[in-house]
Formats: C-alpha cells, sequence, structure tokens
C-alpha cells in the first residue's frame, strides 16, 4: 500500500529506520537507523570515506541487499521487499559493465529487447538516450572504440534507455582521470536537468559532491551525520567529522581555543578565511602569532602551514589557502618567517561538543 504524506507528494524516496548487518562475531553494522528523504526531480549525493555505509544504502534502494530493519519507499509505495526488476530505478556502475561484443546501440536497446520492447520502438528509444548524452552518431561502434568518458556516457544511456523515476550512480566516475572526470561532472549535470529524474550519487570525493548536488547526506560509521546543500554543508558544519571530511578545516578546541579566541568551545574555520601577514604588520582583525612550517605552491593558490603560538605545548598548526596573483612580486613569506595570522570573528564556526 502507498504511504501518504499530508504535507504534499511523497517524496522520490524515503527511508524509514534503515539498518544493515553482515554476518560476524559481533554482527557487522554497515548501515545504522538511517532516515532521509530525496525530493523527485533532486540531484542527491552520498558523501562518506570508504565503509561509511553509502553504497549499501544505494544498494537497498537498488534491491540489491536486503535490509536487517526498517523500510525503503518510492513514490510512496513500500518496495522493501520487492525484487529490483520491480523497481522503477536503474544503476550506473564504476566499471560500465558494457557487452564488449555488441555495438553501442546495441547495449543501449538490451535492456528493452529484454522486457520484449518491439525492435522499431527500442530502436528509437536507445537513439533518443544517446542523444540525451550527446552520442547519437556512435550507434555502430564497438565500446573498445570510445574513450573512457564516452563509456561512461554509453553506461548512462543504457540506464535512461528505460526511462526510470530514479537514476542511482555508484562512484560513476571513480575510473577517470582528473581532467575527464571534472568534464563528466558538467555533462552528469547538464543530463540530470534535461531528463528532470531523480539522481542518487554516490561518491568519497568531497569536491565532486560540492559540484553536483542539490544535497547532500554525509555519511560516517553507517550514519548521517548531516544532509543540507553544498553551500549549507560547507560553510555551516554540524560536526567535526564534517568540517574536517568536506574540505579542509582547522580545528580550535581546549586550551588552544581559550588562548586564540578567549572562549572555551571547539571553533572550525576554513584554510581560505584565514591570511598570513609579516609579523611587525599592524593589524584590526583578531590574530595570532606563528611560523611558516611549510609553503606547498599548487598554481592557482599557495597553502601555507603556520604553527601557531597557542601560549600552551599543544599549540596548533593551521592551514592558510592564499590566493596567488594577488602580492607584489617577492613579498610572499617563506619557510621559517615569523607571521601574523588574522581572522574574521564570523567566519568562525561553532562545532557542537558530541558529548552534548
Amino acid at each position: 500500500m502507498a504511504a501518504t504524506d499530508s504535507t504534499g507528494p511523497a517524496p522520490a524516496i524515503r527511508l524509514r529506520g534503515l539498518r544493515k548487518e553482515f554476518p560476524g562475531h559481533p554482527p557487522v553494522v554497515a548501515v545504522d537507523d538511517v532516515d532521509l528523504d530525496i525530493a523527485d526531480g533532486e540531484f542527491f549525493s552520498m558523501l562518506g570515506p570508504s565503509g561509511s555505509g553509502k553504497t549499501t544504502v544505494l544498494r537497498m534502494i537498488a534491491g540489491f541487499e536486503d535490509p536487517t530493519a526498517g523500510t525503503v519507499e518510492l513514490a510512496g509505495e513500500d518496495v522493501t521487499r520487492r525484487p529490483p526488476y520491480r523497481r522503477d530505478v536503474n544503476t550506473v556502475f564504476q566499471d560500465y559493465a558494457l557487452f564488449p561484443h555488441m555495438s553501442v546501440r546495441e547495449n543501449v536497446e538490451y535492456g528493452l529487447r529484454v522486457t520484449k520492447v518491439p525492435r522499431a520502438q527500442a530502436r528509437q528509444q536507445a537513439q533518443d538516450a544517446l542523444d540525451q548524452v550527446r552520442l547519437g552518431d556512435f550507434g555502430e561502434r564497438r565500446p573498445s572504440q570510445l574513450s573512457g568518458g564516452q563509456r561512461q556516457r554509453v553506461a548512462l544511456a543504457r540506464a535512461l534507455v528505460k526511462r526510470p523515476k530514479v537514476l542511482l550512480l555508484d562512484e560513476p566516475l571513480g575510473a577517470l582521470d582528473l581532467k575527464l572526470r571534472e568534464q563528466m561532472q558538467v555533462e552528469l549535470k547538464s543530463i540530470q536537468r534535461e531528463v528532470g529524474i531523480t539522481f542518487v550519487f554516490v561518491t568519497h570525493d568531497q569536491d565532486e559532491a560540492l559540484t553536483l548536488s542539490d544535497r547532500i547526506a554525509v555519511f560516517n560509521r553507517g550514519r548521517i551525520e548531516q544532509v543540507g546543500t553544498a553551500a549549507q554543508i560547507y560553510e555551516h558544519p554540524t560536526s567535526a567529522f564534517v568540517a574536517g571530511f568536506v574540505g579542509t578545516s582547522n580545528l580550535l578546541e581546549g586550551p588552544a581555543a581559550q588562548h586564540l579566541l578567549g572562549t572555551t568551545g571547539r571553533f572550525a574555520v576554513r584554510p581560505e578565511k584565514l591570511r598570513v601577514h609579516p609579523a611587525g604588520s599592524a593589524v584590526d582583525e583578531p590574530h595570532a602569532r606563528g611560523t611558516i612550517a611549510e609553503v606547498v605552491y599548487a598554481g592557482p593558490v599557495t597553502r601555507y602551514v603556520v604553527d601557531l603560538d597557542a601560549g600552551s605545548a599543544t599549540a596548533p598548526r593551521v592551514v592558510v589557502l592564499h590566493q596567488n596573483g594577488t602580492e607584489p612580486t617577492g613579498s610572499a613569506p617563506h619557510r621559517g618567517d615569523q607571521v601574523l595570522v588574522t581572522w574574521r570573528p564570523e567566519h568562525l564556526i561553532a562545532i557542537p561538543d558530541p558529548g552534548l
């Protein structure tokens, strides 16, 4: 029976109390009491390190794994015990899984032919799907004649050809080199906008999730730490794990926070929000003295690693990200230089104490 929601239409995906245990002594809890709603037409990413539970959640949505407890609903219907072929979803995997002996068009048609779609209709739908991924002229080629990015788009066309309500993508760009991966990120987002269906994207790459997603769920040890837009996750992390995993963050706590900030608690500040100045500079912003420990030139930016003088033996080391090209030639600090590190109070992020 379909679940109803009196406040509006049911989400594309609704997970309630989802749990997955694998046999062991004691059992291994891969997913621990996950609740999640994903809206219709949303590009949603599940982000986390290896072993955090994100792929297991994706497999339970697809029907490849049975939950130990909890429910999976698609468009308001409970599909928890429904086999994969009876769920209106399709999955794109990292390894593409294309048939090497078939042409591109035959690969895309395959799922339609299995379900007895008439030949002429299957061919037209396959052509439409190839046009959507900008490979309309590649139908007669073999997968071996395509680049990695083109093979990925064929796999995407094959998943889209049956017009599922939800497309699940399990680290689909992981096998591509950096430049191609960045190009495919743009392609994926554009295709998702055009087809208008829900994409659920699993990745361990923070930049990928921030670039692509309408919203992100950050996973850690089988649980969701935070759900929000890319800006919310990055600018307002709700835990030390999220602050450290999504991008780079400098964490100040204990005696160091008391000495540097004049208050107790746990605070994070992003490297690009900090500035370095020569030690004798007159500055109006809050600041701390420190010594440059490392200088890493990375083209558009330089990364300074600074050991702060925090008035204790546990002085923190912070990273400062500096945009290159904005200072006079030869004025950049060097390793061993004494500097002032400044920040603006509004850029400090208060991190809740996990014990509270």
